[in-house]
């Protein structure tokens, strides 16, 4: 067991245990916002065993997307999404948001 940080290296490090780099990420989250096999990589990479740092950015990526998906869900549910969307298309967006107190002119 190395005694001081100076001894220890990249080499040492467990494969499973290596640190992902900022570009990783980018490209981690690029390939999961593909649509069919950025969702399948999703699910193996959330339960593969090679390397437990993307296995987590894996892990929280599928439950922002399932946070995302529920929120649209109540949307929809509640009618909030249509009228949003209908809201838009007309040009009425300004107007729509006259609610929000940083909205009024």
């Amino acid at each position: 067991m190395a005694k001081h940080f100076s001894e220890f290296d990249e080499f040492n490090i467990v494969p499973e245990l290596k640190p992902l780099g900022a570009w990783t990420y980018f490209g981690l989250s690029i390939l999961f916002s593909i649509p069919i096999v950025g969702l399948i990589c999703l699910i193996v990479f959330s339960f593969s065993d090679a390397n437990i740092n993307r296995r987590n950015y894996a892990r929280s990526y599928f439950c922002m997307l399932l946070l995302v998906l529920v929120l649209v869900a109540v949307l929809f549910f509640t009618g909030l999404l249509g009228s949003t969307i209908e809201a838009i298309q007309a040009g009425r967006w300004p107007d729509f948001l006259s609610w929000l107190p940083w909205a009024k002119a």
